[in-house]
């Protein structure tokens, strides 16, 4: 397995969703999967699987997996117009911790472009544009990153930890699809998330839950 350098979150690391989406399918993706990130992951440095650790080069545990408990919680849809709107106030525009993540990175032309702003209650919601190739970990990455701005603040980043997810089905290159994320709880520096991801009819393509961690 390797994380190409441009599926990046943070500097110099991937961003945690997509890679813990490839480590999943490596694990077995017909599963859910739940990946505890150990050190951020490396870019364009081939790692091993060995049962349920995923290791770099020099042995080092990147991440650790397990079957994951029955995610049966969602997040409540929001139609696209309402997704469009929460969007265009997506604080990350403004003020960004990591404004070149692959994900939700205003600075990246060539990522997902996943923009969630904040809705009345609370929740986050972001219209999604499906990019032109689709594998599992697009909609782990996709899960990724509404949940956290759930929770972040200026001045307070927060990366991710640890991520559960169930890809129902892939949506389809070129889908406008919508992902909504909301706050379950928050603990010392330890943030509880939940994120769905629906296709353009309303259906449910993916569900996860999550926690972050404040840096």
């Amino acid at each position: 397995m390797i994380i190409e350098a441009r599926f990046n979150g943070p500097p110099g690391s991937g961003n945690g969703g997509w890679s813990a989406g490839v480590f999943a399918s490596a694990y077995g993706g017909d599963r859910q999967v739940e990946v505890t990130l150990r050190r951020p992951p490396p870019l364009d440095t081939p790692l091993t699987l060995t049962g349920d650790q995923v290791h770099d080069p020099a042995g080092e545990v990147v991440a650790q997996l397990r079957p994951a408990e029955e995610l049966d919680d969602v997040v409540a849809p929001v139609d696209l117009a309402t997704a469009r709107a929460a969007s265009a106030a997506y604080p990350g525009l403004a003020e960004h911790p990591f404004p070149g993540c692959y994900v939700c990175g205003p600075q990246r032309v060539d990522g997902l472009r996943i923009f969630p702003g904040r809705l009345p209650d609370g929740r986050t919601a972001a219209p999604f544009s499906v990019p032109a190739q689709v594998t599992a970990a697009t909609v782990w990455a996709a899960l990724d990153c509404p949940g956290g701005w759930a929770v972040i603040e200026a001045d307070r980043p927060y990366v991710l930890g640890r991520i559960a997810a169930r890809v129902e089905a892939l949506p389809r290159p070129g889908d406008e699809c919508v992902v909504t994320g909301e706050l379950v709880d928050v603990v010392g520096r330890k943030a509880m998330v939940r994120t769905s991801l629906y296709g353009p009819d309303g259906a449910l393509l993916g569900r996860a839950r999550a926690t972050w961690i404040a840096v």
